[in-house]
């Protein structure tokens, strides 16, 4: 895992300052596009970390927090390069308002400086409470319905085409393991893995 940092000359001005993040999956994956477009977007400094979104430090965001400052703002081309689940973007974006510095998503037009950032933000939030809420309430019905059966664990249970379509999402905005999704929709891990195989 590299962390690199740029800097460039701001063409003008300002009392805000523009800082830059930028993540890459591996190394062979290029920065260069993400680069561009923070530049284009007038930040001063681009941060730049090559780790996969499911890996919990990334030391080029934590660099990027602590250099942050009340009145700047933290720039990425879209929200999915910073969080690694609706929770974890929810716990960045109150991480950086408890500091005074704004978030701003390029492609998306998410800029918690102005109302409809904020109120954006306010409904990541109302999601990722109801997703954590809805994982809890099917462990419990999915183990509840297992101990039914007199089983432990997930059973034979028909994985449908949406019930499948759902595993994958969960799976992909990370913040849940196999075993949770398994326990979510009653089946074994076995059953998850197999949907989840390209």
């Amino acid at each position: 895992m590299a962390t690199t940092a740029s800097t460039t000359t701001p063409s003008s001005m300002s009392t805000s300052t523009r800082v830059g993040y930028a993540r890459v999956s591996t190394r062979e994956q290029n920065p260069d596009a993400q680069h561009d477009a923070l530049t284009a977007d007038g930040c001063t400094k681009v941060f730049t970390d090559h780790a996969s979104g499911t890996l919990a430090h990334r030391p080029a965001l934590d660099e990027a927090l602590g250099y942050l400052r009340a009145g700047d703002t933290l720039v990425v081309t879209k929200l999915d390069r910073l969080g690694r689940s609706v929770k974890n973007l929810k716990d960045t974006a109150e991480q950086l308002d408890a500091a005074g510095v704004g978030l701003r998503a390029i492609s998306q037009g998410i800029n918690t400086t102005t109302p409809g950032g904020r109120l954006f933000f306010h409904m990541l939030a109302a999601i990722a409470e109801f997703e954590h809420d809805l994982v809890v309430e099917r462990t419990r019905e999915g183990l509840a319905a297992a101990r039914a059966r007199g089983r432990r664990g997930g059973g034979v249970v028909k994985m449908t085409a949406t019930k499948a379509a759902q595993a994958r999402l969960m799976y992909d905005a990370g913040g849940h393991t196999v075993a949770q999704i398994a326990a979510t929709f009653g089946v074994s891990r076995a059953t998850i893995y197999r949907h989840l195989a390209p």
